[in-house]
């Protein structure tokens, strides 16, 4: 078992920025990719980025690039979605999920791959 704990969300202005973490427990050397989605309401839960545990490869849905980064810290078995230049349409609760059994990166954008999941943190952008 994995478990996750989301936090720093928050209500911010457009183009505010926020650092969300995810800190893991448990049976954290089983991980093997870490993942951030965001659902708003009314719609799908939608991939936002991933990281691989070990070797800290990572991997952006394509309207996400150059504004969110994702990165982790091996130590505190934490992962980290810094997000700047926020726009009202990023408006969601942000979840963070693991994975933990090897797969290509096709599917890092999937949320069937992820086993565990975090409660989830909201973040509002105000415009």
């Amino acid at each position: 078992q994995v478990q996750l704990v989301e936090s720093g969300g928050g209500l911010v202005q457009t183009g505010d920025s926020l650092r969300l973490s995810c800190a893991a427990s448990g049976r954290t050397f089983s991980v093997y990719v870490m993942g951030w989605f965001r659902q708003a309401p009314g719609k799908e839960r939608d991939f936002v980025a991933a990281i691989r545990w070990s070797g800290g490869s990572t991997y952006y849905a394509d309207s996400m690039k150059g504004r969110f980064t994702i990165s982790r810290d091996n130590a505190k078995n934490t992962v980290y979605l810094q997000m700047n230049s926020l726009k009202p349409e990023d408006t969601a609760v942000y979840y963070c999920a693991a994975a933990t059994y090897y797969s290509a990166s096709y599917y890092y954008t999937g949320t069937s791959y992820y086993g565990y999941w975090g409660q989830g943190t909201q973040v509002t952008v105000s415009s």
